[in-house]
């Protein structure tokens, strides 16, 4: 074993014994369970940071549309999160210690939770993304301060019920929402800005099957002439960073990503490596459609603020392997 993984995976046994410490103190310093509502997110990084909760002894309630059940020991409510009265039918006279809002993906999301959960909670965690700095261009990583949500331009008047719409304009959606939920000083919100996930044999956005069936069959990978890299992390990571950032009491925007950006490259060697007989072939594209994870723009992530404050962040270098053989449905 090289120097190099040695020492990745020596951090990455700190970084875990430091998340289990962390979630001992929590448990052993709460005088009784926490009552915690997340709305959405009953898939993939939501399902396993329910699970966190459950485990730690907090009280779960996870409200959604009814298209899937809970986990096991969670109460469930079912509303619509676009209909106000919807969702104070459901909630009644409920109160919660956090919410954390796993489907806020525009303003007018963001201004109705404002309005129906003040007054019921006193910590408002909602899941952002890194695609809220896309118009940045940075040697450097990106702070949190480069996007500040206190001076984005809010429009409620845009199609934001359009599906169309809304999916080409994520990263706005999601900037504006966390402008609404600035704008308030009395209401104490977090934005966890999350990285690209990868990793679980659940991930279904097919990002990195992509790269498998594409390496598999030696079909050309679509990546710009010059190739960024992009900060990502593993999808229990960033379950075990939204468990803690709900036990926080910190507010505002906070990046989460694994140290270590990769490149496509990094990415398709990671898959060449479990894939005997791959082939890796790029094909430069000036104009049309690029693979998942191919960038122009430069905007990795700094997570400097989230270090400081105590979470401790495993390596690339040691979890992207095993998210491919989780792709794969392989052991690592």
């Amino acid at each position: 074993m090289c120097v190099y993984t040695e020492r990745i995976m020596a951090m990455e046994k700190r970084a875990e014994k430091t998340r289990e410490a962390d979630a001992d103190g929590a448990s052993a310093g709460r005088a009784k369970s926490r009552e915690v509502l997340v709305i959405g997110g009953n898939r993939y990084f939501g399902k396993r940071l329910i699970e966190r909760l459950l485990n730690a002894g907090d009280r779960v309630t996870v409200l959604n549309r009814g298209s899937s059940p809970p986990p096991p020991g969670a109460f469930h409510l079912v509303a619509d999160r676009n209909d106000e009265e919807s969702l104070n039918a459901a909630l009644g006279t409920r109160a919660f210690d956090v919410v954390v809002d796993q489907v806020c993906y525009t303003p007018r999301q963001a201004e109705l939770a404002r309005r129906v959960l003040a007054g019921r909670t006193r910590r408002h965690v909602m899941t952002s993304t890194v695609e809220v700095y896309e118009y940045e261009d940075s040697i450097t990583p990106v702070r949190e301060a480069e996007v500040d949500p206190r001076t984005v331009h809010v429009d409620l008047a845009l199609p934001w019920d359009d599906p169309e719409f809304l999916e080409a304009h994520y990263g706005e959606g999601k900037r504006q929402a966390e402008a609404v939920l600035a704008a308030d000083p009395a209401f104490p919100y977090v934005s966890v800005r999350v990285a690209h996930v990868l990793g679980g044999a659940d991930d279904f956005t097919g990002r990195l099957r992509h790269y498998v069936d594409r390496v598999r069959a030696g079909e050309p990978i679509a990546v710009p002439p010059v190739n960024r890299p992009a900060t990502y992390i593993h999808v229990e990571e960033i379950a075990d960073f939204l468990f803690w950032a709900v036990g926080q009491d910190f507010t505002g925007p906070v990046n989460a990503a694994s140290h270590g950006p990769l490149t496509t490259e990094d990415v398709c060697a990671a898959v060449a490596a479990r894939l005997p007989g791959g082939k890796v072939l790029f094909q430069e594209v000036e104009v049309g459609e690029l693979s998942p994870f191919a960038f122009t723009r430069s905007y990795a992530m700094d997570n400097s603020r989230a270090t400081g404050l105590g979470f401790v962040f495993g390596h690339t270098g040691h979890w992207l392997p095993r998210a491919v053989a989780e792709t794969l449905g392989e052991d690592d």
